[in-house]
């Protein structure tokens, strides 16, 4: 079946910095999209980042354009997410996710059909 691991996640504090990896397992990785989501205590899901197959195309949220960065190694079977210049806000559960039906990047939750179990970052000010 398909699994999603996602590791990195930890208390930091505020200005630094931590890399998410999340490992892929049962698809077709090298021809998912793959996005990175998070959700704050009492706050809905909202999208961070996404990539497509390649990586050649991502989006950021406007939150974390210019602090944040995903990437892929398809030989790997993993994404990453690499944050820099943390914020308090910053902090959440992040989830992993695939997208393994059409090549175009998105936004919205709905369309990722796998999820990983996610993991904290807690940023302290």
């Amino acid at each position: 079946q398909v699994q999603l691991v996602e590791s990195g996640g930890g208390l930091v504090q505020a200005g630094g910095s931590l890399r998410l990896s999340c490992s892929a397992s049962g698809l077709t990785f090298s021809s998912s999209v793959m996005g990175w989501f998070r959700q704050a205590p009492g706050k809905e899901r909202e999208f961070v980042a996404a990539i497509t197959w390649s990586g050649g195309s991502t989006d950021n949220a406007d939150s974390v354009k210019g602090r944040f960065a995903i990437s892929r190694d398809n030989a790997k079977n993993t994404v990453y997410l690499q944050m820099n210049s943390l914020k308090p806000d910053d902090t959440a559960v992040y989830y992993c996710a695939a997208k393994t039906i059409g090549a175009i990047l998105t936004r919205l939750p709905g369309r990722y059909n796998f999820w990983g179990q996610g993991t904290q970052v807690t940023v302290s000010s």
